[in-house]
């Protein structure tokens, strides 16, 4: 008699608002951590430092309950997806962070979105996204422009800034390439033996990438502050194992666009925590952008709405896929 397969517990809109929820929140407050973290800790050596600590946690946390050993080709991409994510993504975040303010940064990182809808139509053959989708993503853009408080002739005027942002842009493009191509590859069937592992690649990149930048014999520990510790604590535990899992757990089971609009949040929560811990000042502008935000979030929702947001495609075994939802023979290459 064979024995009856596990039930996967159906996905409901208050798990997915929840994770959601986290990433908007968490997310944004990671903003104004990494600019704490990176004041007085080499970018990339702390990048690395903060997966590798969180990635070995999760790994082993899967393991002691017997998640089984990941395949060859699954450690391979999920190598893959921590590299293009963590180290091209992140780490262009993170170093671009020691010239950048953390509201530029989150402004910048605004469009991954983008990128995801482009990539995912002209990469992996998705259905090209509506009109309301674009009007969205354009509102989101425009409320998030609203948030600089140079403009355009100030911003040239800061010549030395331009590295910086091409930098983080360049880093957008990684993350979304990142998210993208881990609906499609074959990876470990625990999700947190996935995310485990590619935080752990992801970290150890950063940490080889530190080495060879020369970070290491920057590195003093007697200057290292107390505030750049506890940001490296926020980053640990709510930035890479709550917040992260929450993403990848969101593109298994819910549509990309919805997922990343977490790029229009995230700049209001980053604003609100640098004036709250950073004393900064709000002012009228930043309440007006972050109600265009706010509005842009609800229209790309309402798009999603159109089409089943949340879909588990499962085979006649009933395996599915932990990154895209589909079961393995019928994965898109």
């Amino acid at each position: 008699m064979k024995k009856a397969l596990p039930v996967t517990p159906p996905v409901t809109w208050p798990a997915v608002a929840a994770a959601l929820l986290a990433v908007y929140i968490f997310w944004g407050g990671t903003y104004l951590a990494m600019k704490f973290a990176v004041q007085t800790v080499p970018p990339f050596l702390m990048a690395g430092t903060r997966f590798c600590l969180a990635g070995a946690m999760v790994y082993a946390r899967d393991a002691l309950r017997g998640a089984p050993a990941p395949k060859p080709v699954q450690l391979k991409n999920a190598s893959i997806v921590g590299g293009i994510m963590l180290l091209g993504g992140n780490g262009s975040l993170v170093w671009a962070e020691q010239f950048v303010p953390s509201g530029s940064a989150a402004v910048i990182y605004a469009m991954v979105p983008v990128w995801v809808a482009l990539l995912a139509w002209l990469w992996q053959g998705e259905k090209r996204p509506g009109w309301l989708v674009f009007v969205g993503l354009a509102l989101g853009l425009l409320g998030i422009s609203l948030l600089i408080e140079r403009n355009g002739a100030g911003l040239l005027r800061a010549s030395g800034l331009w590295t910086g942002y091409a930098v983080l842009v360049l880093g957008s493009v990684f993350w979304a390439v990142g998210a993208l191509y881990s609906r499609v590859a074959e990876l470990p069937p625990s999700p947190l033996t996935s995310i485990g592992l590619q935080m752990l690649a992801g970290g150890l990149l950063c940490l080889l990438v530190g080495l060879m930048a020369g970070e290491w014999k920057e590195l003093d520990f007697a200057s290292v502050s107390t505030r750049s510790v506890l940001s490296m604590g926020y980053l640990v535990l709510f930035g890479s194992i709550i917040a992260y899992s929450a993403y990848i757990w969101l593109f298994k089971v819910a549509d990309p666009i919805l997922v990343t609009t977490n790029n229009y949040v995230n700049p209001v929560v980053a604003v609100f925590a640098g004036t709250m811990l950073g004393g900064e000042r709000i002012s009228s502008q930043i309440v007006m952008a972050s109600s265009v935000i706010i509005f842009s979030v609800i229209i790309v929702s309402m798009a999603n709405r159109k089409k089943p947001a949340v879909v588990l495609k499962r085979s006649v075994s009933g395996a599915v896929c932990p990154s895209c939802g589909t079961d393995g023979p019928t994965r898109r290459p």
